[in-house]
């Protein structure tokens, strides 16, 4: 294992440190990548380590979240990914914190913090992973047919397959089953395991390729490039008293035509900002203290 194993984009926002640091931390970053999904208890201890020699470096702050996400410790993944976004000023996570938002029992406010961004301004990865956080975050709060009215986006396309298809038509199969229509979730889940075979086959494309999901055969959009299967983590930890600082300011209104129109999802909405009357601030899920994390329940699986 060798600091040039890190991804070349996370060596270069180490630059900042001294050369023998630099390398210290990338290792600690390599080794949470190998064992986040094996082991995530350790990988969440190299990027503690990390986390203490470069505590004002992006990446390192998103590993240390993703890492105590894995472990289960919500809030403290949730105040690292705040933290995260405020250093990178890049939303790129931020369905990992609605999802945090979930498990520390919050989904309403979830729900608030997924409709502060415009969607449209998220690549169409990120657009998918949220749109399977905010549907969870309705099925917490019991509401099946919003659920489902916030999986279908542009990216549902039972025909083409992309890195995240898949994901995204297991969620919308779950939600049918939900609903009790079994027959129409049967199919999605068909759907999922064609789209699945078609990248492997392919050789795991870039999430901007697509395959073509045909009966028969299965044309491809495109050369594979690299693997995606996301050994590395670029991630953080809010360890430095000076970046732990209190939470944003708060949630912005969430923007005109952010997601497809959906008459159910829509009428939910209008209700709810109707009804609001506080909860522009969101509540600090832990204390700035690094030594005082709080857990909260594990969302629900979706």
């Amino acid at each position: 294992m060798q600091a040039r194993d890190l991804p070349n984009e996370a060596r270069v926002e180490l630059k900042t440190l001294s050369k023998d640091n630099a390398d210290w931390v990338a290792k600690h970053l390599v080794m949470a990548g190998r064992l986040i999904e094996t082991d995530p208890a350790a990988a969440h201890s190299h990027a503690l380590s990390a986390a203490r020699r470069a505590g004002r470096v992006a990446v390192v702050r998103e590993t240390l979240a993703i890492t105590a996400y894995a472990t289960g410790d919500f809030a403290l993944a949730l105040r690292e990914l705040r933290t995260y976004r405020r250093i990178s000023g890049s939303n790129d996570q931020l369905s990992l914190m609605v999802d945090s938002e979930r498990g520390v029992g919050r989904p309403d406010r979830a729900l608030e913090l997924g409709r502060s961004v415009d969607r449209a301004s998220l690549p169409a990865d990120v657009q998918v992973s949220l749109a399977i956080a905010m549907s969870g975050a309705r099925l917490d709060l019991g509401q099946p047919e919003a659920a489902l009215a916030e999986l279908e986006i542009p990216q549902l396309d039972p025909d083409r397959a992309f890195s995240y298809s898949a994901d995204l038509f297991h969620a919308y199969a779950e939600v049918l089953e939900e609903l009790g229509r079994d027959a129409d979730a049967a199919r999605w889940r068909e759907r999922a395991a064609r789209a699945e075979q078609a990248l492997v086959e392919a050789g795991l494309l870039d999430e901007h390729e697509t395959v073509d999901i045909i009966e028969e055969e299965i044309a491809f959009d495109g050369a594979a490039d690299e693997d995606l299967t996301g050994g590395d983590l670029s991630g953080a930890s809010a360890l430095d008293d000076s970046d732990a600082s209190a939470d944003e300011a708060g949630y912005e209104e969430a923007e005109a035509g952010d997601r497809p129109a959906r008459s159910t999802l829509d009428d939910i909405e209008a209700a709810e900002h109707d009804d609001a009357t506080t909860g522009d601030q969101p509540a600090t899920s832990a204390p700035d203290e690094e030594d005082e994390p709080n857990d909260g329940a594990v969302p629900t699986e979706h």
